[in-house]
């Protein structure tokens, strides 16, 4: 595809600006890890909830997305959508939770809340699964779609894509820390949801498309339209429907949707002003990620079931794509390429944009596990700040080549999302009662791990054994079987182990002071439980549960409301409009309220 002049300037007048913002913000980078990873926890939460939508803005979700919709249709969506419950319980419950836990890592928090050789071994074992080898997939993942996109838009070979963006994006996250990384994400965010919506509007209006209502009513589009699954289509309504919204979303630990929060989510939430600003921060992520930013996306997919309604066309229109790459998220960018010069520039630029607020949230997220939660802990005590910088810097680099080395294997960015899925499925309702339950410990934590990590392998290997039309189960239930068998392993371990020391489990809680229902067996032995009254009183905790509800009844209303726009169903998108306002209200009235825990 012939780039033109317009498109050059776009495209490097971006790089000209993201780099001067991280050489600007490098000096104070520099002072501290608290700077480098955390930007001295004074950070506001609209530019914490920008930064942290523009981090999920990756070059991988559209293409996840166009997958999803040609194959499921758009309905298939409910497998991330689920994941907005899990965002409320982060918002309303847990974000204050995190934010008065003072820590610099949510790895960190093992140490807090457990106690012993346990603690200190899952603190440290967690930073490199989860820093390293998690981190590593995760960015794969998005380095994949970054090749694909090379392919399709500027003929360039897998390794010469890997090898531009790893370079340019190691550079500036190296240089800039966290707070290069935010700023630059509010710019990131606006070009990027410039880009999406320019490629809408062009994949509508193809020659082949012609149009909105064309598109709406094509024979191959129609039957994808629905935002609910069929329900005559019993194994499509488990797998995309029941399963991810009554198991998935508080069982399954994924980047970005951490049951409880956790990840670079958790590290946005630290870095906040106050636990007000955490709240603030990872409510409006939420509202932007599921109510504004999906249909765009939607659309470009549906627009590419009829120009290229199979992978041979896709194949066809481009001979040199690898077979090992071939796969239907490779329509998304395959529809990029009918956009004019100047839009053009602006699209790529999107990409690149969001390739590189991704990779770098990711890189300066896994550095700071493998810096503050290993090689402080267990390599060097007593290392300087500007040492322990100078080792976040190193594994900046080392993560960016592990990743782009790995995503040379991969052919398309759904097969990525299942695996995560999976390996972490089980574990969720542990990071959701750690903080309400006093007799969870470590033990039950590293054997969710264990457990879920050798189930997941197990089913994925052997998953013919037990799982298919001939076996003992459907295939759908893979998922399910992983959480209940994993959920079974670490409560019984739970049970069989010795509970934290009583001083690990008192200070936690002066600290903490959640709710504490949970927490009245363990206060009674220690003849506290009128002196340490938590924060939260019933009635405050029920204002959360119900802001909870209400927060989600507010995006999902808006997420259908915009969809129903689009499809020109008027009287309903009005309902939902009027339901989102009505919601809006609501929350406001119940923040005086929740507010008052803080």
């Amino acid at each position: 595809m012939e780039i033109a002049t317009i498109d050059y300037v776009f495209i490097f007048s971006f790089f000209a600006i993201t780099l001067s913002i991280g050489i600007l913000v490098s000096r104070k980078s520099k002072q501290s890890t608290s700077e480098y990873f955390l930007s001295g926890r004074n950070m506001p939460w609209w530019l914490l909830g920008v930064s942290m939508v523009a981090t999920t803005f990756s070059t991988d979700t559209p293409n996840l997305v166009t997958d999803i919709v040609r194959t499921n249709g758009v309905s298939g969506n409910w497998v991330w959508w689920a994941f907005l419950l899990t965002g409320m319980v982060t918002v309303f419950i847990y974000a204050k939770l995190w934010r008065k836990s003072k820590v610099t890592t949510d790895l960190e928090f093992y140490e807090l809340r457990y106690g012993g050789k346990p603690a200190k071994f899952l603190r440290n074992f967690r930073a490199i699964y989860l820093g390293l080898f998690f981190n590593v997939l995760a960015m794969a993942g998005v380095t994949l779609a970054a090749i694909k996109i090379g392919e399709v838009m500027l003929g360039l070979t897998p390794l010469q894509t890997v090898g531009i963006a790893s370079v340019i994006t190691v550079i500036f996250s190296a240089i800039g820390g966290f707070k290069g990384v935010v700023y630059t994400d509010f710019l990131l965010f606006f070009v990027a949801m410039i880009g999406a919506i320019g490629a809408a509007v062009v994949s509508v209006n193809h020659p082949d498309v012609n149009g909105l209502g064309n598109l709406l009513s094509h024979p191959d589009v129609a039957d994808k339209l629905s935002i609910l699954p069929d329900f005559s289509n019993k194994e499509l309504l488990i797998s995309v429907f029941i399963i991810p919204l009554a198991v998935q979303w508080w069982s399954a630990w994924y980047p970005g949707a951490e049951p409880g929060g956790g990840g670079y989510i958790a590290q946005r939430m630290l870095a906040s002003k106050n636990a007000n600003h955490a709240i603030g921060a990872t409510f409006f992520f939420n509202l932007l990620h599921y109510a504004l930013r999906p249909w765009p996306w939607i659309l470009v997919a549906l627009a590419s079931i009829i120009v290229f309604p199979d992978l041979a066309s896709i194949q066809e229109a481009f001979p040199n794509i690898s077979q090992d790459k071939l796969g239907h998220d490779l329509a998304y960018p395959a529809m990029l390429t009918f956009l004019p010069h100047g839009l053009l520039g602006i699209v790529l630029t999107s990409l690149i944009a969001a390739y590189m607020s991704t990779i770098s949230t990711h890189l300066n997220w896994g550095a700071s596990y493998i810096v503050n939660d290993f090689y402080k802990q267990s390599v060097d005590k007593n290392a300087s700040e500007k040492t322990l910088v100078r080792v976040g810097k190193l594994a900046t680099v080392v993560l960016m080549v592990l990743s782009a080395l790995l995503a040379l294997s991969f052919t398309n960015a759904l097969e990525i999302f299942e695996f995560i899925l999976m390996f972490g499925a089980g574990s969720g309702l542990i990071f959701i009662l750690r903080w309400f339950w006093w007799r969870i410990n470590a033990w039950s934590e590293i054997s969710a791990m264990v457990a879920s990590g050798i189930f997941s392998l197990l089913f994925k290997f052997k998953g013919d054994l037990f799982f298919g039309a001939e076996a003992w189960f459907p295939e759908y239930m893979k998922f399910p079987m992983v959480v209940l068998l994993t959920s079974i392993v670490w409560i019984l371990v739970t049970y069989a182990t010795k509970a934290e020391d009583d001083k690990v489990l008192l200070d936690f809680y002066k600290k903490i002071r959640p709710f504490n229902t949970g927490w009245k067996q363990f206060l009674k032995t220690q003849n506290t439980i009128d002196d340490l009254e938590p924060d939260q009183t019933p009635s405050n905790f029920t204002a959360s549960l119900l802001s909870v509800f209400v927060g989600c009844i507010l995006i999902f209303s808006g997420l259908f409301a915009t969809g129903n726009w689009i499809y020109g169903k008027t009287t309903l998108a009005i309902g939902l409009t009027a339901l989102s306002i009505v919601c809006v209200f609501i929350i406001i009235r119940l923040w005086k309220e929740v507010r008052q825990t803080i």
